[in-house]
Formats: structure tokens, sequence, C-alpha cells
């Protein structure tokens, strides 16, 4: 009886619900909702993602090309991504960082693997607000191997910047110069920048020049959701 039993048992420990509805689910996200997430359009632009007609490098990164070589997002920014998001970020629910980690790992598994991984870095005095930095809290379940190492403190937020949502992008441009210092050599390096919401890229870029300037000769993106313009994407406190 007690042999007979075990297996139901087990199943019964391992059984979770559905993070979005609580029904019961082998996994964190039930089958519907992993079947529902919002997907990034199949014809995008390959260095920022944004919708194009073909998938083809966009007219504004042709014109004016950015600091970072590529973006990788798991999803577009939008229900119920952006719910998982914010229930990470402002709500303290660290048990989704594996879960939109996860997510993540579904596309950067076949990209070229970055010798470094770098969290978006959050200024002191944000994080000692929040708490955490959910960036890295993210960075912490991807993998850690002898070809990709995670860096959780080499780069630093030295300006307290206001936050970026709702700012138009001359202004987020301006808000965020100079906000972050790194001093180590990337010579010859791909470095990878972990975030969790990408809008307007102009918070990554700047990361990126100053990846660049240290060396590192590929800076790709790596987040979780990308707000699409005009995609009926929701505005959950994206800040970067």
């Amino acid at each position: 009886m007690l042999l007979q039993s075990k297996p139901i048992i087990l199943q019964a420990i391992s059984q979770k619900n559905c993070l979005l509805y609580g029904i019961s689910s082998e996994q964190d996200l039930c089958f519907s909702c992993q079947d529902n997430l919002p997907q990034i359009p199949a014809n995008h632009c390959p260095t920022c993602l944004l919708p194009v007609i073909t998938s083809l490098t966009c007219g504004t990164c042709l014109k004016k090309p950015p600091a970072f070589t590529r973006i990788i997002a798991a999803l577009h920014y939008t229900f119920p991504v952006d719910a998982l998001i914010h229930s990470l970020k402002y709500q303290s629910n660290l048990a989704i960082a594996p879960v939109l980690a996860n997510l993540l790992l579904e596309k950067t598994s076949i990209a070229t693997k970055p010798d470094f991984i770098i969290p978006m870095p959050l200024h002191p005095k944000r994080l000692r607000e929040r708490g955490f930095n959910q960036a890295l809290e993210i960075a912490r379940q991807l993998p850690n191997n002898n070809k990709t190492t995670l860096l959780s403190n080499v780069c630093k937020r030295i300006r307290n910047t206001p936050s970026q949502t709702g700012l138009p992008w001359k202004d987020r441009q301006k808000n965020i110069r100079d906000a972050f210092s790194c001093k180590i050599d990337f010579s010859s390096k791909h470095v990878a920048v972990i975030d969790d919401v990408m809008t307007t890229g102009a918070t990554l870029n700047e990361i990126a020049k100053v990846l660049r300037i240290c060396g590192a000769t590929e800076v790709s993106g790596w987040v979780i959701a990308r707000a699409l313009p005009g995609l009926n994407t929701t505005t959950i406190n994206a800040d970067f």
C-alpha cells in the first residue's frame, strides 16, 4: 500500500497552480496561458525589435545605429507579462523571477552566448527603497558557467535619475545621460545586459555606450518584455 501510494504523494507535492488564474497546473503557467503569451511579431527589426514589413533593419537603426548590437526579448510587454513583471518589481514577489527567466531562456538558448551577463544596475537609493534589483534576480536564474559569467556589481548607476515613465524619447535620452559607470576591461568581449522591460531603449543604449568604451565588441540587450508602440501596449510603470 505504501509503495503504491508513493507516486500519488509525489504528484501532490509537485502539483502547482497557474500564477495567473490559480488553476491546477504542472508548470508555473497553465498550458492555455503559455499558448496565449504575447509574442514579438515575426517581422521585426533584428536590432531593436520594432515591427517592420520585412525582417530587415529598420530605418531608425540604419540612420542612427544604437550602441547596443541587438535586442532579444522573451515577449511583448502587454497582459499578462506586464502583470507578472509588476508583481515582481513592485510587490516584491521574488518567486516570479525564475518564471520570467525561463521565458527569456526559451529565446536566448539559440542565441550566441555572451562572455558576460550584467544586470541593469539600480541607483543605491532606489535599491534601498525597493530592497532588491529585479534585473539581478532574473539574471541569477540564468546559466552561469565557464562560457558565460554573471557580473553582478561591476557597473554602477551613478545618477539617481527620475523615472523614465511618460517622458518623450528626447527627454529620456537627456534624463539618462551619463548615468552609468563601469571600470572593467571588456576588450573583444560580448556582454549581455539583463533587464525586465525595454520601451524606447534609451537606458540600454546609455549603458551600452559605457560598455563600448570599456572595449566590448558586442552588447546584447536581453529583456523579458519589449514595449511595442501601436500594439495595445499597457503602461505599468515601464521605467526603461
